[in-house]
């Protein structure tokens, strides 16, 4: 009697994993039919977007271009040479320029091959100042290299007439124009200074001096 139990047991058992198979047969099959349908709708959307914007090309690619690297910075060399210029020019405090000033009240210049004609012009002011640098109450290095700096950039800018005021020392020691004589000596030392005199005294005097410089070559 208890074996009846047992073979009605396996029986239903068996009903159940044929049902489970003809189920997920069933789930296969519409998951077929689904995915086919999706693919025959994308199909027929690509026709229809191809059909729509027509025969098409590929883009042509560009071609590439280089680009240079940015070129190094330019060497100021003018600067430079300037800067050296400067670092040769050493003018002398010691150069005796008492055998080179004319032996007049004003003791002024003029460098051999000029004529006395233009001294005398510098003095009546037939020369129009066109610029003036002020020495005075500088120390003695600064006013060299100012001086230097001055003369140096009114040749370059074809000046030919400048005034230097250097003082006339009444506020030094011993009220003596300590500039005036330093000045004279780096003037006389200067290539590009052709003569210099006194200004007059609306002009500055005897604290200052009016300079005729060489033409440039540029001007020439």
């Amino acid at each position: 009697m208890s074996a009846k139990p047992r073979n009605l047991k396996s029986l239903a058992d068996l009903r159940d994993v044929q049902r489970s198979l003809v189920e997920q047969r069933e789930r296969e099959a519409a998951e077929a039919i689904a995915r086919a349908a999706a693919e025959k709708k994308r199909a027929a959307e690509q026709d229809l977007f191809a059909r729509a914007i027509g025969a098409t090309q590929p883009l042509r690619r560009k071609a590439a271009v280089h680009l240079a690297p940015e070129p190094p910075a330019p060497i100021p060399v003018q600067q430079q040479l300037d800067e050296q210029r400067v670092l040769r020019e050493s003018l002398s405090d010691e150069f005796d320029v008492t055998t080179l000033l004319d032996a007049d009240d004003a003791m002024s210049f003029r460098r051999p091959g000029i004529n006395t004609d233009v001294t005398r012009k510098l003095r009546a002011g037939e020369w129009s100042i066109q610029r003036q640098i002020d020495l005075h109450g500088m120390r003695t290095d600064e006013a060299r290299e100012a001086l230097g700096a001055f003369i140096r950039d009114a040749c370059k800018q074809g000046l030919r007439c400048v005034r230097v005021v250097h003082g006339k020392g009444l506020g030094s020691p011993g009220r003596q124009p300590v500039l005036k004589a330093k000045v004279q000596r780096w003037l006389i030392q200067k290539n590009e200074t052709l003569a210099f005199v006194q200004a007059k005294p609306a002009e500055g005097g005897a604290g200052a001096l009016v300079v005729l410089l060489a033409p440039s070559r540029r001007n020439m």
